[in-house]
């Protein structure tokens, strides 16, 4: 990815999204020597120093030079006059509890603004690399948060998420969508397809489509987006036995879920990529734009993509990115269902903002992560890691994983149908038997090819 300065006629060509490529320059004895530009960039492993600061555009190029000290003294003073330091008789309070929260959040401002400013810097940089070392640092303050709640037993972490929201603690009725699967309700003259109606209005009706929006900017593939659909009604066919919400009927499954809300979606958000991926990506900066309108326009767009990235997936290019690729879906369905089995085990009711709070965190954490896996992939070199943010979400994942299973303990009292066992037993064989075979026929065909 690439943003433009204003230096001269001529656009700065600023790295966004991918390592910087050294340009080098031959000495008169035969040794490499980098520009200083590009020295400074490997010095600094940022990717938005790599345009110096006399190349950003006027206007804006005060929110990328360092003012780490200047920020540490006003944080010193915000935390005098909010601690009582100098006076603490002024700030003097009985209650422990309130003394203890206050303490807490304290801790939680210090570390994000210590990301906010010192933080590595992501792939991403619009519209601010501080941004996204902010998304970094409160995706390590959520992973702590849950390492603390793991260690608690489940009454505890029900009551400590009080804290949180005070009306949670709560136990709660969980809704059942299959109770009457009915489509034409005759005893009912008010309303006859009263079912239908219920489902097809319901608030989370466009909360669903609008995920799936999302997830369709994320993936930017639609047959991997079609495998996550279909997926994860497997996974409450699978798991229905155990959450009530996820008993729906079938015609809510099959036709309201699959084929209107993820297909409009889906469809939604296929248009939005292609909408970005057409676009010309010349930016000026703002202080060349010839009237207010256009330095409007200029400013908002600062909040969309500097360039779009085409993610090249290519599950069928080996036994081995297919696993990589089936990974992800795994990951993704896992993050998916411990919504569900977060909400039930501590009783979180679905319109608490809690749960709004944590979909948000997870979409902008997933934004750098889906980007940083895609590169990881096409990177051809021997020796490679992933970035901090794909394995950031791959320790929340599996935390909240562990959360689910050690406080589900005794609320599950029906066993998973006999069919189930022997159908995902079945599909897990197919599969293990699908890639030796493929693998088997790769080495074949390279051992001849050597021969």
């Amino acid at each position: 990815m690439y943003d433009t300065g204003t230096r001269g006629e001529e656009p700065c060509r600023c790295f966004i999204g991918f390592k910087p490529r050294y340009h080098e320059l031959m000495e008169p004895n035969g040794h490499r020597r980098l520009r200083r530009r590009d020295h400074l960039v490997q010095e600094n492993g940022d990717p938005d120093l790599s345009c110096s600061i006399d190349e950003l555009d006027p206007w804006t190029a005060w929110a990328y030079k360092p003012r780490t000290i200047s920020f540490l003294f006003v944080g010193a003073c915000f935390l005098i006059w909010a601690s009582g330091a100098l006076d603490p008789e002024s700030n003097k309070s009985g209650d422990l509890v309130t003394s203890v929260k206050r303490g807490v959040w304290a801790m939680i401002a210090v570390f994000l603004t210590y990301c906010l400013l010192q933080a590595p810097s992501t792939v991403l940089t619009r519209p601010h690399p501080a941004v996204w070392r902010l998304v970094h640092g409160m995706a390590v303050v959520y992973l702590v948060a849950l390492t603390f709640l793991l260690f608690q037993t489940r009454d505890d972490a029900r009551q400590f998420m009080k804290f949180l929201h005070p009306d949670l603690g709560v136990e709660l009725p969980e809704r059942s969508y299959g109770a009457d699967c009915r489509i034409y309700i005759p005893e009912n003259p008010s309303s006859r397809f009263k079912n239908v109606y219920e489902t097809l209005f319901d608030e989370f009706v466009l909360a669903h489509i609008l995920g799936w929006w999302g997830k369709a900017i994320l993936i930017r593939n639609q047959p991997l987006l079609w495998v996550l659909s279909t997926g994860f009604e497997f996974m409450e066919l699978t798991f229905r036995h155990m959450l009530p919400n996820f008993n729906e009927c079938w015609w809510d499954s099959i036709i309201l879920d699959i084929f209107t809300c993820n297909w409009f979606g889906i469809w939604a958000g296929m248009h939005t990529v292609r909408y970005f991926d057409g676009r010309t990506y010349e930016w000026v900066g703002i202080s060349r734009q010839p009237n207010i309108i256009g330095k409007v326009k200029r400013t908002l767009g600062q909040f969309t993509p500097a360039q779009w990235d085409k993610d090249e997936w290519h599950p069928l290019l080996g036994p081995w990115r297919f696993i990589q690729v089936l990974s992800l879906c795994i990951v993704f369905l896992t993050v998916e269902l411990n919504t569900f089995f977060l909400k039930f085990c501590l009783w979180i009711p679905p319109r608490n903002p809690v749960i709004v709070y944590r979909l948000i965190l997870w979409w902008l954490i997933a934004i750098p992560t889906i980007r940083e896996y895609n590169l990881y992939l096409q990177d051809r070199k021997p020796v490679k890691k992933v970035g901090a943010f794909c394995w950031l979400s791959l320790a929340i994942c599996i935390i909240e994983l562990l959360i689910c299973i050690k406080f589900g303990h005794g609320l599950y009292p029906k066993p998973m149908p006999q069919w189930l066992v022997v159908f995902w037993l079945s599909m897990g064989s197919t599969l293990v038997l699908f890639l030796m075979i493929w693998s088997w026929k790769l080495q074949r065909s390279y051992q001849k090819k050597r021969r």
